[in-house]
Formats: C-alpha cells, structure tokens, sequence
C-alpha cells in the first residue's frame, strides 16, 4: 500500500473510533469519508490485490451482500460492507479494518456503481433488480440503467444478473461475460416499455418477455429459482432451506450462490453457509415488548413492499406500518400511492411514525380499516398480546431498532 494511503487510512480509522467513542455514529463513513479526503485514490489502493464482487440493485443489497460474504468465507477471509454504508466512504472503512483479507464483498448503491467499478475492477458484478426509488433521492430508474449499463462495458469479470427484471437485463446484456439467474421477480410496474427503444415490453405467459420494437428479451437463465430450492447450470435441484423469510429472499440467496460460484465456491458449501443467516442488521429480528413479539420488517419503496406485504399475508398477524420522511427516506411521500395497501384489508392495522397521518390517508383509500399511534413502540403496545408484524421505511426502521435495543 503507498505511503499515502496507508497515513490516510489510519487518521480514517483514528477518526472512526473517536467518533464512536463520542456517540455521534458507528463510524461506517466518517473514517473513510476522512481518508478520501487525504487520499482521493484510497480505493483503488485498498481494492488493489484483492478479489472483489460487487453488489447493487434497488432492493436487497444488504441482505444479497451478507449472503455473499458467508458464501465466500468458504476460499478464505472477506472484508465487507453488509452494514450497509453502500458508498465509497463506506467501502474504505469496511476495507481499511480488514487489510489483509484477499477477498472483499461490497454492497454499493446503484448511483456511485460506475465509480466504483472504476476504482475496485471487480471479479463478479451482481445486479439484483432495478425498480423506482425515491426520485428526489436516487433519481429516475432509465436513468440509473444507462449508468449501469456503460459502467458494466468495462467489466472483464464475471456479471451475475437477474434475467427476469427488464432494467437489469438492459443495463447487462451487452457484458462480455452474463451469468443469468431467473429470480421470479414480481414486480414489473416499471418497465412496461423498453429501456432501449421505449415500445412497449409483451409478456408471454408468466415467465417469457420480450421487446415489440427491438431484440430485447429474456435472456435462457443459468440459474432458477424455484419455490425453496435452487436449479444450478448442470441441472442439480438443491433444497435452500432458508431462515429468512419471502421468495425475495431465497431470489437473493440463489443469486449469491451464482456470484459465489463464478469465483470457485461449490454450490452445495454455498447454500449450507446461506442457511445459517437469520438476521441482516436487525432486519427480520423479533423483539419481545410488553407480551407482543414484534418481528421487524424493513421496506422502502414500492417493489419492496410490494414483496414484504407478500410476506405478511401469510399469517393473519395485526401489523404496525410506519413512515418518514427525511432525506435518506425520500422527502416525497407520493410513492405510497403506489404500494399495494389494499393487501392489508380485514386486519388489525396502526398506522405510525412521523407521517403517520400521510400513510392513514393512503390506507383509507385502500379501505384498510386503522388507527393512528405515531410513536411505533406505543403502537406494538397497542396491539393485541401476541405477534405483530412491524413494517418500516428506512429511517423508521433504523431509530425503532435502536430504541429496541435500550
């Protein structure tokens, strides 16, 4: 490591303790934010040498990335990310404290994807799935397709890449190396039109799509994954015997699986050190307050909780939802009008957090019967005693963890 870089990673990580030690954060950025500052190529240097898969998508980086990580543990020690500080301050951080570890896992959010690939020339590059965002946070999702797409031209490594979401398909489809996975992926509220062309995409059946105006179609997957199993590229079934929740999840797990795979892990090592996760910085946990065991659930945009509703449905639990809106949520709220409330119709719901009374608006046009707790603790109070599902957008979910935890 030059001179440079090696001062400047430990005035980052200098600057990460204290900021631990003084209550003002984990310390996820602040140490890497410092050492970029001190050295704007503290990336490439710390990626230099190293194997590394990248992890982007709108939905389920976090969880896509810890998956990963255990999957590769198998070929030696990995530096990664899965907290979920997703930016290049995070990924110097997260590197910073684990020099010598010769492979990294990082989870990267989809606007600075093509920086880092710049900095890291990843091995494996996965793309989970591309659905609209916040729009005053992220932006709009062609616009994040074209992005990836000229980012991923100067991929030699391998693309692992979801066949069944249109914008991923576009974004990896002229890569010199695709691993296709079929996903199942339920959501196309997004893509009714060609990102390539802009005619409109025809389903066939509910698996073959395809572009009326351009060759864009479906890709013949490598990969599928089927209802709790896996179908590997030499026709093997493999049983994913999960402990996290929904077939997003287990989409998640077979697309790790395939990254793992491309980088010399086997398939059946892979899935049996997926089984073991049960809990992606405080996503799915069960919190026990006041006779109520409240599982916790986070989402954060449509696509999102379109599948955590999914999930939901299940069991017949009363459910707490809660909503802000500050900038890391996307101050614009108009996204709710989007989510499939009308799922939640004839149970117990509480609408709650700081835009409790914007949710309760979406809800009585779902004709979801409510009421209103802002506080999401007193709501899980209000509750019957018993099980109560807890579903919460991104800031909502961070500060209801750590009250929690108290």
């Amino acid at each position: 490591m030059p001179l440079r870089t090696a001062a400047a990673v430990r005035l980052g990580n200098m600057s990460s303790k204290l900021s631990q030690k003084m209550g003002l954060g984990a310390g996820g950025m602040i140490g890497g934010r410092v050492a970029l500052r001190l050295d704007p190529q503290a990336l490439a240097h710390l990626t230099s040498g190293r194997s590394v898969a990248l992890v982007t998508g709108t939905n389920g980086k976090t969880t896509s990335t810890m998956m990963l990580s255990r999957a590769m543990s198998f070929l030696g020690e990995v530096a990664t990310n899965h907290g979920g500080a997703n930016m290049p301050d995070g990924h110097v951080t997260a590197l910073s404290k684990q020099p010598d570890a010769p492979y990294a896992v990082l989870e990267v959010d989809e606007g600075y994807f093509p920086e880092v690939v710049r900095a890291a020339s990843p091995a494996v590059a996965v793309l989970l799935n591309l659905s609209r965002d916040q729009l005053d946070r992220v932006g709009e999702v062609r616009t994040i397709e074209k992005s990836l797409r000229t980012a991923l031209s100067s991929v030699t490594g391998v693309v692992v890449a979801n066949c069944d979401d249109i914008m991923v398909t576009s974004a990896a489809r002229d890569s010199a190396n695709v691993v296709w996975v079929a996903t199942g992926t339920g959501w196309h509220n997004d893509a009714a039109s060609c990102p390539r062309c802009g005619d409109p995409i025809r389903w066939e059946g509910a698996e073959h799509w395809r572009c009326t105006g351009c060759d864009l179609a479906r890709p013949r997957p490598h990969w599928v994954t089927g209802d709790g199993h896996l179908v590997a590229p030499n026709g093997v079934k493999i049983e994913l015997s999960l402990r996290l929740p929904g077939k997003f999840n287990q989409a998640n797990a077979v697309m790790a699986t395939a990254a793992a795979a491309a980088l010399g892990v086997p398939v059946e090592e892979a899935v049996q050190r997926l089984r073991g996760v049960s809990n992606v910085a405080g996503r799915y946990r069960t919190i026990q307050r006041s006779g109520h065991r409240a599982r916790l659930l986070l989402s954060k945009n449509p696509a999102g909780w379109s599948e955590t509703l999914t999930v939901v449905r299940e069991a017949d639990h009363p459910a707490v939802l809660v909503i802000n809106a500050h900038e890391a949520d996307g101050r614009d709220l108009s996204w709710l009008w989007d989510v499939p409330f009308e799922r939640m119709r004839g149970r117990q719901v509480i609408a709650s957090g700081e835009r409790a009374t914007d949710l309760a608006v979406r809800l009585t046009y779902a004709e979801v019967e409510h009421t209103i707790v802002p506080d999401p603790l007193l709501a899980i109070d209000a509750m019957p005693p018993g099980p109560v599902e807890v579903i919460a957008n991104y800031t909502a979910f961070r500060d209801l963890n750590a009250r929690a935890a108290q």
